[in-house]
């Protein structure tokens, strides 16, 4: 399926792009989320007209995302889990986890923004963690797991 991309799109394309995809993809999540559109002639022309606007709304976008992500990188998340005495956790802290303590911190984060790399935290200390606020803005942050004795 032929699409217009509304959005930056990670290894697909940038605003504007006229890119094929396969039809689950584009009808399943990139046209639902509001990213791309289907590449008729009549959307071509209308996304033409209201180009300058989406590109605005982009650099707006992006412009937030680099302010909060300044300020997130100059902070630690504490987690404390109960862990055995050898350091080890009895489960794990997940980007679920870290989520939600950014959340109470103020900061309007998901779980799937989270990225951890190597899997979920299984020790107590320092951690860190990826977090994608826009795709062009990425910023880490530590995590600090304290034990919490049974």
């Amino acid at each position: 399926m032929q699409i217009i991309l509304l959005d930056k799109v990670v290894n697909l394309g940038g605003l504007g792009d006229v890119v094929k995809v396969k039809d689950g993809y584009a009808r399943n999540f990139l046209i639902p989320e509001g990213r791309a559109r289907r590449a008729t002639a009549v959307a071509i022309k209308e996304f033409e007209v209201k180009r300058a606007d989406l590109e605005k709304l982009a650099a707006a976008k992006l412009a937030q995302a680099q302010a909060e992500g300044v300020k997130l990188a100059e902070i630690t998340v504490k987690v404390t889990q109960k862990a055995g005495v050898d350091g080890r956790l009895f489960g794990s802290v997940t980007n679920a986890d870290i989520a939600e303590e950014l959340n109470k911190q103020g900061y309007k984060v998901v779980k799937s923004q989270i990225r951890m790399p190597q899997g979920p935290i299984k020790l107590v200390g320092d951690n860190t963690v990826s977090v994608a606020l826009h795709t062009d803005v990425v910023v880490d942050v530590k995590v600090t797991v304290y034990g919490e004795s049974v």
